[in-house]
């Protein structure tokens, strides 16, 4: 049986609208992101001009060294890995490393 499983980021602000992008920001030494609609990471642009129009460029923020964001196919093979593993009779936490044993497993049904 094949299953699509589909992602659907939704505006942390609103709670509500269809989230278009991730906004990046950093104050006080702590980076935040957040995913906004068009209209809302406009907004929080907006609000934030007049204090960025004043202050001094430092450079980008800088990637963690090792390490990669999970892209949606990631995030998608893992639900996938987790509702296959329960269904079978695995003990998997909702969030975490799936063990190796379980994603060998999986492989291994998948590929037959």
């Amino acid at each position: 049986m094949a299953k699509k499983v589909t992602v659907t980021l939704i505006d942390d602000y609103d709670g509500k609208s269809k989230a278009d992008e991730t906004v990046q920001f950093s104050i006080d030494g702590v980076a935040y992101e957040i995913d906004l609609s068009t209209l809302n990471a406009g907004k929080l642009r907006g609000a934030l001009e007049p204090w960025t129009e004043k202050a001094r460029k430092v450079g980008r923020l800088k990637a963690a060294t090792g390490t990669r964001a999970k892209s949606a196919a990631d995030r998608e093979q893992t639900v996938a890995i987790r509702e296959w593993a329960k269904k079978h009779g695995y003990n998997v936490s909702a969030r975490g490393r799936i063990s190796s044993e379980v994603v060998a497993a999986y492989h291994k049904a998948s590929n037959k």
